[in-house]
């Protein structure tokens, strides 16, 4: 009988919790949505004329990277791909809470908007309504995994 036969070497081998199961699966989900929506956007957007709103675009960019890195750290699983993703849904919360008041407060720097623009406002909120669902599913699958 080889180790990987053995009952109890497999089961060692296996996380105690995985990020993207239960309701892990609806954020992967949308962050996987956002992910694609946000980077075809900004395609989109920097292929018809960076030079008109090149903050917006290029914070769109970025947008789109925090939710692919998020989405991947929540398929990988593992506690430090959990950290990983905490501290980017963290930055998420403050970067749309800083663009979404941004925006608001001077709209003449965005002459097109942004996915965090109006706090999220032109999808539905959720973008900031998402980092603190994940930062909530993250610290809940610390305290089960330990």
């Amino acid at each position: 009988m080889s180790d990987t036969d053995r009952p109890e070497v497999a089961e060692a081998r296996k996380p105690s919790f995985e990020l993207g199961t239960g309701p892990g699966r609806v954020l992967v989900w949308f962050y996987g949505v956002f992910t694609v929506a946000a980077a075809s956007r900004t395609i989109v957007e920097m292929v018809r004329g960076f030079d008109r709103a090149p903050l917006a675009y290029t914070l769109s960019a970025v947008a789109a990277l925090v939710y692919g890195f998020i989405t991947y750290s929540l398929v990988r699983g593992g506690e430090k791909a959990r950290r990983a993703a905490l501290v980017c849904c963290a930055a998420e919360l403050i970067g749309v809470l800083v663009v979404g008041a941004w925006t608001l407060a001077e709209p003449a720097a965005f002459p097109d908007s942004t996915v965090w623009s109006d706090f999220g406002m032109g999808y539905l909120f959720i973008p900031v309504i998402l980092p603190v669902t994940g930062m909530i599913w993250l610290r809940r699958a610390r305290t089960v995994a330990v």
